[in-house]
């Protein structure tokens, strides 16, 4: 996946971290330390720098214009210079505050400043100056914008009326392509474009870091949310810092502002390294936190390496322990199916972690100036901060017990590739779903049972009626419906680890789920899943249920596939080729059960459908089974 600006715009504000800022005490309490600020500008070179070389570096861009990651960038370029600069009207911006939509401004936005990251790579492998016109006036028009920042983060239209100047993602974004593109050419931008670069980027976003940093200007929440937003304003703003201010106190100052903040990202991860925003979160999250740690490690000449850190590693190697098999990897909480780790960062992490590579390459393009050049330009300048032999304790499963998540799949060397995702957690997570002891089934190539990822994001998606979604509440996971009634929302609503015995035959995993239903009847709620192995693989889920009078009871699969009863107990169910056979077991009580489409505006290329099996009648106690098998033709 490219961590470019497209991608960035859809990681809006989540409503509950806000609560969590609301409830800690003031940043300006914690004032950041000016011994360390004068030991951090001891450190510092005299000049400011950005990511890889400045132009007059000819051989080092001639050698990177040949990396075949890069083949296709100046004809881009010149593409657009065939194109007008895109448009970005004021009513496109004001639609969001109207009616939800982001998805215009953005496509219209996104386009201007994806300009700055073409012509910029373009002009460093030719220079010839044929860019410089083009990219000096798409520069002209971004600082011209009346605000950087995204209209979902400007519900109030405060930035876009000139009444407030808050960074976010699309400011701090912004200031680092700029600071970038400014470090690269250098004099071959003229001094009214840099000076112009500079004064945008010192208003617009670090002045107000800054101010805020030091109790002048209302904190952002960003600036301690335990979620990718922290990782990527703070590792934008500082970059930009140190890319543009000469003198070597400031960058000083913002460097320990990075090495503070940060640790409020990191502590978003389970002390295993479970990222509960999903692997698209990872990559922008992790990949600015990346951006961040090069930033200072090659500010300081390494004496600064924020991966050289226990609290760093284990969410460092999420990329390589969250794959079920090669290349798919869960679809958990608002990540779009099919997203995959960026292979640049995996390749960053492996390096540095002295763990094999595979396949993956440092040198790509992601669409991001900052990033590609970091990542292309290190070549083999990568210190290794730890030997790690192997990645997880077995390639049997994957197992987060901070999270509540468990992978478990059949040995390598397997005929039938077989595995299945399993989701304890708790629902007041950074992107939160509401699926509690949910689970994912993949045969082959092939998740047959899903978890549906997330929606089209718009105003719903980060407002009060989130849960109105069937693919964000209970209803779009395969989970039970209680009385009648989805999971509730909230850190109480939880899983909790009953049982976990893992052998090289079976791993069995059983979560107490009771507290995510608000049903005062419901007694016990327990899900048991056995995952077995061998010549035969399945998986059993059993939910033991009791209540303290009659309720009634149904559970559930989401399937992207077909769905088809061969009888009363038994069916199937296919997608992209690979069929599982389900069959039910009730103890006996009659049932019936329900397909339906799940009509919203997803992310994935189909629509999910759910199966809900339906006890006929209400009960004090039932125990439903559903054992899921691959079919093998």
């Amino acid at each position: 996946m490219n961590i470019s600006s497209r991608c960035a715009a859809v990681w809006p504000i989540f409503p509950v971290l806000l609560f969590l800022w609301l409830a800690t005490p003031a940043f300006a309490e914690e004032k950041i330390a000016a011994a360390r600020i004068r030991e951090i500008a001891a450190m510092l070179p005299e000049q400011p720098a950005g990511f890889a070389w400045p132009i007059t570096n000819r051989a080092a861009w001639q050698k990177l214009a040949a990396d075949p990651a890069f083949a296709h960038t100046i004809s881009d370029a010149n593409k657009l210079l065939a194109k007008p600069l895109a448009d970005v009207p004021d009513s496109l911006f004001l639609e969001f505050s109207k009616n939800g939509n982001r998805t215009h401004w953005q496509d219209a936005e996104f386009a201007r400043r994806e300009r700055i990251d073409r012509l910029v790579l373009a002009e460093a492998f030719e220079n010839q100056g044929r860019f410089l016109p083009a990219l000096e006036k798409t520069i002209a028009a971004l600082c011209a914008e009346k605000t950087w920042v995204y209209p979902a983060h400007d519900g109030g239209l405060a930035n876009f009326n000139g009444k407030a100047i808050t960074p976010d993602l699309g400011a701090t974004g912004l200031s680092a392509e700029l600071a970038e593109a400014d470090y690269v050419l250098g004099d071959k931008l003229s001094p009214a474009t840099r000076q112009l670069i500079r004064d945008n980027i010192r208003r617009r976003v670090l002045e107000p870091f800054r101010a805020m940093l030091e109790g002048r200007q209302k904190e952002q929440f960003w600036i301690r949310a335990p979620m990718n937003w922290n990782a990527v304003c703070v590792g934008n703003s500082v970059f930009a810092a140190l890319a543009l201010e000469p003198k070597r106190e400031e960058r000083a100052y913002y460097a320990a502002a990075g090495e503070h903040c940060i640790r409020y990202f990191l502590s978003g991860f389970t002390p295993d390294g479970y990222c509960a925003e999903g692997i698209g979160y990872w990559n922008y999250g992790f990949g600015h936190f990346t951006l961040l740690t090069e930033t200072l490690r090659q500010a300081t000449g390494g004496k600064i390496d924020l991966l050289d850190d226990d609290k760093a590693i284990a969410p460092a190697l999420y990329c390589r322990r969250s794959e079920i098999f090669p290349g798919i990897f869960p679809t958990i909480a608002d990540c779009s199916p099919g997203t995959k780790p960026s292979p640049q960062l995996t390749a960053y992490v492996c390096r540095r972690l002295g763990l094999d590579a595979g396949t993956n390459r440092l040198a790509g393009d992601f669409k991001t100036l900052a990033l590609t050049l970091m990542l292309s330009s290190l070549g083999d300048d990568v210190p290794v901060v730890g030997k790690m032999k192997q990645v997880n304790d077995s390639p049997l499963r994957s197992f987060f017990p901070g999270g509540g998540v468990l992978i478990s799949r059949t040995a390598p060397q397997a005929a039938t590739p077989f595995a299945v995702v399993l989701k304890g957690g708790h629902n007041n997570e950074p992107h939160n779903h509401n699926d509690v002891g949910s689970f994912s089934v993949v045969l082959g190539q092939a998740m047959v049972i899903c978890d549906p990822g997330g929606e089209v994001y718009t105003k719903r998606t980060f407002g009060p009626h989130r849960y109105d979604s069937n693919v964000l509440n209970s209803y779009g996971h395969a989970v039970p419906l209680i009385a009648g009634q989805m999971q509730k929302t909230g850190a109480d609503a939880r899983g909790v680890i009953l049982e976990t015995n893992f052998t090289a035959d079976a791993d069995t995993f059983t979560l107490d789920i009771h507290t995510a239903y608000a049903v005062p009847e419901l007694q016990k709620l327990e899900r048991t899943f056995v995952f077995q192995r061998g010549p035969q693989p399945a998986l059993e889920v059993a939910d033991a249920v009791s209540f303290s009078e009659p309720q009634s009871f149904e559970t559930a699969l989401i399937t992207w596939g077909d769905i088809k009863q061969l009888d009363a107990k038994i069916f199937q169910v296919t997608d992209g080729g690979s069929t599982v056979q389900v069959t039910v077991d009730t103890g006996g009580r009659s049932f019936h059960t329900v397909q339906e489409l799940i009509d919203e505006d997803v992310q994935s290329k189909r629509k999910p459908y759910r199966l809900a099996i339906v006890l006929d009648e209400r009960v004090t106690d039932a125990t439903v089974r559903m054992h899921i098998e691959p079919v093998v033709k």
